[in-house]
Parts: C-alpha cells; structure tokens; sequence
C-alpha cells in the first residue's frame, strides 16, 4: 500500500501539527537514531498493508502520536513511554518483533509494549470491564505502572475523536469503559484535568441531552458567576490580608459532570445545585502556625456570612486516615446563594494535589484499603520527581501476591485468594456447582480439583450428577467460604442418610410386626451406647450399627419394659451378668434430675429466656415457671442470683445434647468511633458469615462516637466467637460485647 493513500489530507495536516510540537517537547527525551528507527518500522507496516482502522475508521498512527503528546504534555513521562506508544501499532500487526525492539531501544521500552499486549490480551478474555475486578486485574496484567497512565492517555484521545461517528453501540461501550474505569484510576492517579474530561465525555456520549442542557446552562450564567465570585471575594480580600494572612484564593465552576451526578442525587435542575462553584483559600503558613490561621480563616468567613453547620467538614482536627487535611464549610453568600469554602495551607493542598487524598469519597469513587488504592497512593509524586524507571518501579504493585483473577468461558472475573484451588472456584459460583466438581479445563487441558489457579486463567468448571462431597474435601479448599459449604454439604448429606436410615427402620419394625415406642426405642439406644439420636441413625447409615441387631435388641427392650422379661428372658450365670447402663435422656449422671434439650425431645414444654438469649454451647439451667413450662436461662444470667435465691426449689439442671436445628436471637452491643463507612463494615462482616442472619440494628451517635445494638440469629457459641473477634478487628470498632 501506498502511504500517501493511508492518509487522508486531514491526517497528513494533522500528523505534522503534532508532530512538530511533539519532537518539540521531546527534545532532550529522543536519543539519536530514535525517529528514524521509528519512521522506517511505521513505514514498513504500512507498506505490507498490515495497520487496520479501529471500529471509528481512527487511523492508528494518528492516534498514536496524540496518545504521546498526551503522554508528554499532560502526564509528563519520557523516553520508555513515548516510544513504547510510538511503536505500539507496529509491534500490534508485526511489522517488528519484540526481541528487535529490545535490541533497537532496550528493556524499558520492551516492557512497556509487553504490557500493552498483556492488556489487549485481557480485553480479549472479559467481556465487561465494569467493577472494581477487572481495575485490579487490568493493574496486574500492565506489569509497568506507566502502562496504565498510556491506557488513560489513549482513552482520552479516542472519547476526544468520536463524537460524530456513526458507530453508537461502540461509542457508548468505550464511554462506559471510561466513566467506569478510566476516569477513577485517573482520579487516584492525581490527573485531575484528564480525569474531569473522561467524565464529561462519557456523559456528553452517554446522557446527550443532559451534557448539553448543563453546558447551555453554565455558558449562558458564566459572566454573571465570575462576577458573583469575585463579589464574594472582594470582602474576605481584605479582612485577611488585614489580618497579616499570606495566602491565595482559587474559584472554579465545578465539571459538567458532578454537576450533572448533583441533579441526580438532589433530584432537581441546574438551578437547584446550589454549589456550582467552590472556592478554595490556601495560606502560606509555617508548621507550627498551621492551624491556628486556618481556624483563623475560618472565623474571619463565618463572622461575614451565614454557615450551614450540616455541610461543615472538619479534616483539620482529625485528618482521615488517608492524611487529607482541610476545613470545609459551605455559607450563604450575597444573593443568598450558597458557596463551598474549602481552607488548608500549601503543605495540605500539597498532598491533596498529589493524589494521596483526592475527594474519592465526596465525588463517588468507592473507598477502600485494597492493594489498588495503597499502589496508587503516591504515584503523583513520583511522576514529579522526574525518574521514571526507579520510582514507578517502586510503586508498582504486584497483586499476585495476595489474590488472582480468574475468568469464565463467558468472560466473567472472579477474584480469589491465592493458593485458591479449581474446588475453590467451582464453591464461589455455587454450591450446586462446587458439591458436583469433578475437575476443570483450563487453556484446554483438563485438571484436577486440586489445580491451583494463576491470574488470567479462563477456568470452565467440569461436573458429574453421580459426584457428592468427600470429607478429604476440607484438606483441597483454601477459602473460609468454600470450606464453610463443604462442611454444610456434609452434614446435609449426614442429615438425609439418618432420615433413611430412620425410615429404613421404621419400615422393618413394620414388617416385624413391631409397634414403634419412642420410649422403648430411646432404652434401646442407650443400651446400645448412644445418647443423641442423631448419632444413633448416622451409625446405622454408616453401617457401624446392623440393622437387624438393633430390631433384636428394640424388641427385647420393649417385652421387658411391657413386663414380659421374667416370661421369656433366659436364666443367667451370675458371672455373665452386667449391669446395665441405666442413664435416660432426662438423668444426670450423678443421679440428680438434669433436663437434656435435644430436638427431639417430646412431652416437656422449654423455652429460651428472652433475658439473655442462651445459644447452644452456654452454661444453662432451666426453670420452672408458674404455668408449667421451663425456661433455659444462661449460668450467667443477670436475673441467675435472684431466681436462685427466692426460687432454688424451681431450678432443674439442664444441658445440651445436641444443637436444636435452629438458630437463635443474639443481641450485640458494638461500640466505636462514628467514622464514614464504619456500619457499612460491620453489616458486610455479617452478610458474609454462613447461618447468621441480621435480624435488627439501632445505632446512636454522639460526640463523635457511636453505641449500636445489633440482634443477629446463630445456632452455637463457637459461632457466636468467631463473629464478635471478626467485627472487633474493623477499623474504628472499640470494643463488642454480649447483652
């Protein structure tokens, strides 16, 4: 192909503008030889027919060399980076290998194009990029931190050039991908303006009429809002710099697109976001003076005007746990309109500037202390220190020590620990799917269920109807959550082979012409060695206990207890005889009456005190109310003493033979700091555990704490424990104790 007609005249006028303002930039960045190398590999490609317009009819050169004035105008990377996006396109359709362009231009530039493939590669595979999975797994796959800032330049030049095609279905696509993923990583990057711009391109493509209807809007009021600002300044001007402050103020009209996020929370129109612009008062304060001016400032804008104390944010006495310092407070201003006053010092603005405490949580990016949010933490600085390699190599986050990311045939990502084996996978689908695994397929070779997943593995879980839980299971899952399904699935199948086997006996006891006695046939289990019946039918499943021995055996019980022992029964040597082990369900073993709560003990009517809530597994004992009934009170109970002292002669010794089947009302008392996010925490804790449910939750708030009363159902202590150390160690949680 000839190149002159892979290039419209438009490109041709548009590659030279670039070009000369790019190698203008570039200057001390290129080595020698650098642009020729790249011009003969570009040549070559074109030459061999090999380049391909994308789904926009974009020419890839072109949008090559704006993703580098990007890369080099706006987020300031050198020589690796250029030339890795420089290069990209003829490494992509193989006009050159990658072991030649190690040769040509060395290991940096290399790593940053095997990067770029990675992620073309992992675009392959997903079939959505939305969530917080694929952001984590993108990360990963770019190896290289300045692979991540090409993919957001690249973004950035792509939404800038489709706006009149006529491609819709891939215009929105590449929008969500960039509202979704691009524009929050930039966010955390500290690319503010490239941020800002990703956003409002994605909703100008994604919600057209509102773009424009908000864009009218803010032209059409822009003279009278810079007048109105400058107005609001005028006076605060002048009572600081009397003061003796040194300081300087910023105003700025917020993005179409948070402005655009405030009508859809305040469910009103532009006119009723009453902060459509912010002002920022930065002093030039020494350390030891920091605070002092800046409650100073403080003063000085509410002594003038009317502040709402609901919009108030106080980061300067206690800074978030990310280091953000910053007084926030929003007034009524001339007009009685509202404005957003924000004030902290140039060290503060410092550090909010360079991405360690951006306003995530304020503007709707998600929180969290993830491996993702601690990697991108002090990117901006380094940028800013002008040594690539060194310092974006020590940002650089390896998430392959902590987690993997696994697909599903149909591009699905699932995130697991690593050292997660294909069981573990095939339990965090479902439970049907995990109990029926009998292997996987993974890059078309068939594993066992003991395979240990790698990130980027596409795993297609194999299963067999005819397959059930193994008890050795337990020794092949890695994950609290599988190995919590694996238990539960055996004690199902435990449960439902008892049930046959009770059902099997009842059957023969009729064949035998044998009346079923539940009294005989619990003496007849007792003789037998077992005091819970579950026990009892789980042997008889087993096989441990022959059927027909126990029929003998029920129906010799049942002809003494009738009184038909002395008729039938043999004379025996007093040498033969053994006594008989005579303990009942409802005996003690030191001879005093003990209540023995099993679930299927008939004819005694027990409660639970609702007074402090015994589960199985306390210390209990029962007492016995006025109308007959027994209450199962807690050794511990607050009314225990009371009810021991005036009514000793009511209390029955009691304990658990074995858990009830059902759960049981626990009420909580958690106390700690009232910080963001922190009863979101502790309701997560909960919804995740297997068998406990959230029943009810009240929370009271004061002076900066919070006291809550959570009712949560379980079904044993050990599970009671295990909940109240999981929610001890959220963060800001002080202390968790029982009612």
């Amino acid at each position: 192909m000839e190149i002159a007609k892979f290039f419209s005249i438009e490109e041709r006028e548009r590659i030279e503008a670039i070009q000369q303002k790019l190698f203008s930039l570039a200057a001390d960045v290129f080595q020698e030889g650098d642009e020729a190398k790249i011009r003969k590999y570009l040549k070559t490609a074109i030459e061999q027919g090999l380049l391909q317009r994308d789904a926009f009819g974009l020419n890839p050169i072109v949008k090559d060399l704006e993703t580098a004035l990007v890369v080099i105008q706006e987020i300031g990377l050198s020589r690796g980076s250029l030339l890795g996006v420089l290069l990209n396109s003829a490494v992509k359709s193989g006009a050159v290998s990658i072991d030649v362009i190690r040769r040509d231009f060395g290991g940096e530039v290399e790593n940053i194009l095997h990067g770029l493939m990675r992620i073309r590669e992992l675009y392959t595979k997903s079939a959505t990029v939305q969530g917080d999975n694929f952001r984590s797994l993108l990360v990963t796959f770019a190896e290289d931190m300045r692979v991540i800032l090409i993919m957001i330049a690249n973004r950035v030049c792509i939404m800038r050039q489709i706006k009149d095609t006529p491609n819709v279905d891939a215009q929105r696509q590449v929008a969500m991908e960039a509202a979704y993923l691009y524009a929050p990583l930039a966010h955390k990057l500290g690319l503010y303006k490239l941020k800002s711009e990703l956003e409002d391109l994605s909703l100008k493509y994604l919600e057209h009429d509102a773009y424009y209807h908000i864009k009218e809007m803010l032209n059409e009021t822009k003279r009278s809002r810079d007048a109105y600002i400058e107005r609001f300044l005028k006076p605060i001007d002048e009572k600081l710099t009397a003061a003796g402050l040194h300081y300087h103020m910023k105003g700025r009209t917020k993005s179409i697109h948070s402005i655009w996020q405030k009508m859809q929370k305040q469910h009103v129109d532009v006119n009723g976001v009453y902060d459509l612009f912010a002002i920022r008062i930065i002093l030039d304060s020494p350390p030891e003076r920091e605070k002092m001016e800046c409650w100073q400032v403080f003063s000085i804008i509410t002594d003038m005007y009317q502040s709402n104390p609901k919009r108030m944010r106080d980061w300067l006495s206690v800074p978030k746990s990310n280091g953000y310092e910053s007084l926030h407070i929003t007034v009524l201003g001339p007009e009685q309109k509202w404005v957003e006053v924000q004030i902290r010092t140039e060290r503060m603005d410092d550090i909010a500037e360079h991405g360690l405490a951006a306003h995530w949580r304020y503007k709707g990016v998600k929180s969290g202390q993830s491996g993702v949010e601690e990697w991108l933490a002090g990117v901006r600085s380094a940028l800013e220190a002008n040594d690539d390699a060194q310092l974006m190599d020590q940002f650089r986050m390896d998430l392959k020590e902590d987690e993997v990311f696994v697909f599903t045939p149909k591009g699905d990502i699932f995130k697991l620990p690593m050292g997660a084996t294909v069981l573990d996978f095939a339990y965090h689908i479902h439970s049907k799917v995990g109990n029926q695994c009998v292997g996987a397929r993974i890059g078309g070779k068939n594993v066992t269920i003991r395979q240990k997943l790698q990130s980027g593995d596409q795993v297609e879980i194999l299963t067999n109807s005819n397959q059930t839980p193994k008890q050795d299971w337990l020794n092949i899952v890695t994950t609290t959550r599988a190995r919590a399904k694996v238990r539960q699935s055996l004690k199902e199948m435990e449960s439902r082979q008892a049930l046959l086997a009770k059902e099997e006996l009842d059957r023969k006891m009729k064949n035998k012409k044998l009346d079923y006695e539940e009294p005989v046939l619990m003496h007849t289990m007792t003789k037998l060695g077992y005091k819970i019946v579950t026990d009892f039918y789980a042997a008889l499943a087993d096989g441990k206990l022959d059927m027909n021995a126990v029929l003998e055996a029920y129906a010799q019980q049942q002809r003494f207890d009738h009184g038909e022992a002395e008729k039938t029964a043999p004379t025996q040597s007093a040498d033969q005889f053994v006594m008989p082990d005579k303990e009942l369900p409802l005996k003690g073993d030191g001879g005093a009456d003990v209540l023995v709560i099993d679930q299927n003990l008939k004819g005694l009517d027990f409660q639970m005190a609702k007074c402090c809530q015994p589960v199985y597994g306390d210390e209990v004992f029962g007492f016995v109310t006025s109308g007959g009934g027994i209450k199962i009170h807690r050794e511990d109970c607050p009314n225990a003493p009371q009810l021991r002292q005036r009514f000793g002669y009511r209390i029955v010794k009691a304990k658990w033979a074995g858990k009830r089947g059902s759960q049981y009302p626990i009420t909580l008392r958690v106390i700690g700091n009232d910080d963001i996010g922190i009863i979101n925490n502790i309701t997560n804790i909960i919804s995740k555990e297997e068998k406990i449910l959230l029943r009810s939750i009240s929370i009271d708030t004061a002076d900066g704490l919070f006291n809550g009363t959570l009712t949560v159902m379980l079904d044993d202590t050990s599970r009671l424990q295990q909940l109240i150390k999981k929610l001890k160690t959220v963060k800001g949680v002080k202390n968790v104790s029982r009612n």
